[in-house]
């Protein structure tokens, strides 16, 4: 029978003339054999046989050799534990070699051996290696120290190998200096809060020195090291740029870009009235513009990193826009980037350059960077007012070359440039309505049936274009057919005589033969709204759009400044935080931008000690809500549901009434309303809806989002407004109801007297809340426990949760409630004191007050004067904490106290205060700062009712 060896076995015959060579006395036969075991290791075969062999082979003054050795040493130490301990007394011996060359290779394998029961016997000979005379050694045993770190950190520890590291920094090689710095960062990486690189001006001192002689690989180490400082003041921060700003001139674009983080940081400092703040940003445009003509790779890497800076500092490269026009050999996703960087830099000093550039690009032949082009033409109206005819024109032309793909992109970003700039250029839409057949994506095809129901007022034919769609409305898109739906709506809102049966026909395809929830509930509460009330359909549906925003990609403001702390690394090419694709990040730290110069130099310290102290150790900010909340206040979040579809989908505008059909709104309204249209005769009701739940609240993943309020005991003494009538007897069929809310014990109540002034028994009382600014929403149902008689008034209390639905209210405090008995349903609104949402954990430490109050831009601060409130400054501090306002801290300057105060509301968002109160003076002052400026006018109205009250 024929043998059959796999690649990966060396046969025995192999094996034993390899063996034969190896204990040869021949030095040159020796190291032959060596290199056929390292050969035969290298492409996989399996030579660990021979491990005590060639651990023989260790015994030579042959540096070839050795190396050869120390390779399959630190290969097969693993698999042979027991075996590699017999290497240990020649790495210990070659420790002590004249020849520095064969101590640093020493030193260097017993890093790379990763075998616990030897690492101990390494300790002295790396301890001597340390302290070597020769600093080709000491740098090799720097970066041993960090390998031996993460093989057995305790160890390092205890040998004392990281204060020799530290000392190293001092060294007089700038290449041992370069080492020990790479090595210190590497473990603190995983230990962030040991404090290892304890960075003060005489370190950095000795690092910038360093940094002008040591290899491109070292300065990258220093680099980034001196990115992870932040300096006293403004002018120890230009000392630094001054002597980083020549590593921009490097060949080595990680030089560079290391550089760029370094200067982008200790920029912030600097104050922009300085004249070498000007110089600085013009000595950072070439270098970036250079990166751009490497290999295309590179260039992707830079554009990048560029695409962040534009987003932070857009003056550095705004004079540079030729550079990111595109090349015809450019690969796509070169392209791409540059394409987005020229929309960032877009201007109306450049926008005719920029415009006939996108222009050209929208008749290439590659279609995503053609609809890039495209779209970017868009983006440029929205951006530069100045521009949007002359883009609009653009795209009627691009649009007139009948290129399927380019009419449809183009179609998208008209509709933008329609929420932009309404009632502008709304002549261009009978050009639109001649290319409707050729529409098939459903992005297009969504984008043309808004327009279509937007302005069908001015399309004569809009009834019969909306119908052509509604053909194959089962084949559609769902973001197709709740176009449609939406747009039949206003169709028939503005045209209700000759558009009733188009309207019912896409209400039953929507209700009645649709599987998708969002399509049927969207559908049910626009046939509720038509049946019951008219008017407040139209309301809704016609409701004012708010403008759209100039630039809707922009990273959010904190993670842009964690990203700019990144340059250079694949943070910021992912443009996503080290967290989000490090595995095991737990020692990776979110870092920020030092604070602007001259930021918060309106307030002092509330703290009388001194600066050094706060600057020893900085004091936690409380950070952006931006990656918890989101911009809260801008978007519809609405909780997931734990059963159920889920929740209808806006099409591209805000409900701005009733939205209380989405739970199953029979068990609330009570089966058929059996109202009259007076738009439309016999338009009847929907079919039910399923039924769900009234009574439960909701819950879900935002009940910690929206929830962050401890349970701790609430103060007596908390301003509650009187009570007012919130619906008359006239609107409520003989239901009164009056109310107030309050905050009693950490908990909000609805506090309400219901009055029955009709003649009959009035039972079955139910309540439901739209969404809101804060998520407020019942805790549980309505308790009226006995029927109201005619003449009877009830006071009922409503605990309320804040885990609602959330949608941006005008007023941020504004209520839209319903409630429902056995006669009918009524609506009414009323307005909350923000007060309510204050929550008993508001009070700040005294540092990280200062620290936030600093973090905050000033263009968040806002100032209120209170008249006529004769309080002193004690008794006005009293009354606020009794609303959870609570004073940090108050000083008097000049005979005025000036009182320093915190309060969080139920959402988390913290809201900043300093109170000026004047002896004598009933004018009160008060400066407000929140990273939400909406709530501040909100905060400043509870300020005045508390204080006046």
């Amino acid at each position: 029978m024929e043998t059959f060896w796999p690649l990966f076995f060396v046969c025995l015959g192999e094996i034993f003339e390899l063996k034969a060579e190896l204990n040869s006395d021949k030095k040159e036969k020796k190291k032959e054999a060596v290199k056929k075991v390292i050969a035969s290791m290298t492409v996989g075969k399996d030579v660990s046989a021979l491990f005590p062999d060639v651990v023989n082979c260790m015994q030579t003054d042959n540096l070839e050799l050795k190396k050869l050795v120390y390779l399959y040493l630190m290969n097969y130490a693993k698999s042979q534990p027991d075996m590699a301990i017999m290497a240990v007394n020649t790495f210990v011996k070659d420790c002590e070699d004249p020849n520095p060359l064969i101590r640093a290779l020493a030193v260097r394998t017993m890093g790379c051996i990763r075998v616990d029961k030897i690492t101990e016997y390494l300790c002295e000979p790396l301890r001597k290696c340390l302290k070597d005379e020769d600093p080709y050694v000491r740098k090799t045993a720097a970066v041993c120290v960090a390998k031996l770190h993460d093989i057995n950190a305790q160890l390092v520890e205890d040998q004392g190998f990281l204060d020799t590291l530290k000392d190293l920094i001092s060294d007089s090689n700038p290449m041992v200096v370069a080492n020990a710095v790479a090595a210190l960062s590497e473990i603190a990486e995983s230990h962030p809060n040991s404090n290892l690189l304890d960075l003060n001006p005489q370190t950095i001192n000795k690092l910038l020195t360093a940094l002008n002689e040591c290899t491109e690989w070292g300065q990258i180490f220093i680099l980034d090291c001196l990115a992870n400082y932040t300096p006293r003041d403004d002018r120890e921060s230009q000392s630094i740029c001054e002597r980083v700003t020549p590593r921009l001139s490097h060949a080595n674009s990680a030089v560079v870009l290391s550089a760029v983080k370094v200067l982008m940081k200790f920029m912030e400092m600097l104050p922009k009235d300085l004249d070498y703040y000007g110089t600085l940003l013009k000595k950072l445009a070439p270098p970036l513009v250079t990166l751009l003509s490497a290999e295309p790779e590179l260039q992707y890497v830079a554009l990048r990193n560029i695409n962040l800076i534009v987003q932070r500092r857009p003056e550095i490269l705004k004079h540079e826009m030729k550079v990111f026009f595109v090349k015809y050999n450019d690969p796509i996703y070169v392209k791409l980037e540059k394409l987005d960087i020229m929309i960032r830099l877009a201007s109306q000093a450049n926008i005719a350059q920029v415009l006939a550039e996108l222009k050209e690009y929208a008749t290439e032949v590659d279609v995503d960077f053609v609809r890039k082009a495209v779209r970017a033409i868009g983006r440029c109206a929205i951006k530069v007012e100045q521009s949007a005819e002359r883009c609009v024109s653009t795209l009627l032309d691009l649009i007139q070359t009948k290129v399927n793909y380019v009419v449809q992109e183009a179609i998208v970003v008209i509709k933008d440039i329609f929420r932009k700039y309404p009632n502008k250029y709304e002549s261009v839409i009978a050009t639109l309505c001649e290319n409707l057949d050729s529409l098939d994506e459903p992005e297009a095809r969504a984008a043309m049936i808004w327009i279509v129901g937007e302005y069908a007022e001015r399309i004569d034919n809009a009834d019969e274009l909306l119908e052509s769609f509604l053909e194959g409305f089962h084949d559609e898109s769902t973001q197709v057919q709740l176009q449609l739906l939406t747009a039949i709506v206003k169709l028939f809102l503005k045209k209700p005589t000759e558009t009733q049966e188009l309207v019912q026909q896409v209400l039953s395809l929507a209700t009645q033969d649709s599987d998708n929830p969002d399509l049927r509930d969207r559908g049910y509460i626009y046939w509720r709204l038509l049946s019951t009330d008219p008017v407040a359909a139209k309301e809704v549906v016609l409701a004012e759009k708010p403008l759209i925003s100039e630039e809707t990609d922009l990273i959010e403001p904190t993670l842009l400044e964690e990203l700019i702390c990144h340059i250079g690394t694949l943070a910021s090419v992912y443009h996503k935080p080290p967290s989000a694709f490090v595995e095991g990040s737990r020692g990776v730290q979110h870092k920020r931008l030092p604070g602007s110069a001259g930021s918060g130099e309106s307030v002092e310290s509330p703290d009388t000690g001194s600066a050094a102290g706060v600057s020893d150790a900085p004091p936690a900010v409380i950070p952006s809500q931006g990656d918890l909340l989101g911009d809260l206040l801008n978007l519809d979040l609405t909780p997931p549901a734990t059963t159920g579809p889920p929740p209808p989908a806006t099409s591209g505008m805000q409900l701005g009434a009733m939205d209380l059909l989405g739970g199953g709104l029979d068990s609330l309204l009570g089966g058929d309303l059996g109202g009259s249209s007076a738009m439309g005769a016999g338009f009847g009701a929907p079919p039910a809806a399923p039924a769900a739940s009234f009574s439960a609240p909701v819950s879900g993943g935002l009940d910690d989002l929206f929830d962050l309020g401890g349970g701790v005991g609430m103060p007596m003494g908390a301003y509650s407004p009187p009570k007012t009538v919130w619906l008359p007897a006239m609107k409520g069929k003989g239901l009164e109801i009056s109310g107030t809310f309050a905050r009693r014990a950490g908990v909000i109540q609805m506090e309400m007297t219901l009055t029955n002034k009709a003649m009959s028994v009035m039972t079955d009382f139910a309540i439901q809340f739209n969404r809101n600014s804060f998520g407020l929403a019942p805790a549980g149902p309505l308790q009226v426990l006995t029927p109201l008689s005619p003449n009877q008034s009830i006071e009922v209390t409503l605990p309320l949760n804040t885990v609602g639905p959330v949608m941006k209210m005008d007023p941020l405090n504004n209520l839209q409630v319903a409630v429902k008995n056995n006669i009918d349903v009524f609506y009414f609104s009323c307005q909350y004191p923000i007060s309510m949402l204050f929550v008993e954990d508001g009070k700040m430490e005294r540092q990280v007050f200062l620290a936030t109050w600093k973090d905050i831009s000033n263009d968040n601060e806002a100032q209120f004067q209170i008249k006529d409130c004769h309080l002193s400054s004690d008794a006005a501090s009293n009354k606020l904490q009794g609303s959870n306002i609570f004073t940090i801290a108050k000083r008097t300057v000049d005979g005025q106290d000036m009182l320093y105060q915190s309060t969080k509301l139920s959402n988390g968002i913290w809201v900043l205060a300093e109170l000026r109160v004047q002896t004598g003076n009933p004018t009160f002052t008060v400066c407000l700062k929140c990273r939400a400026p909406e709530v501040s006018q909100c905060v400043f109205q509870s300020y005045e009712a508390v204080l006046k009250n």
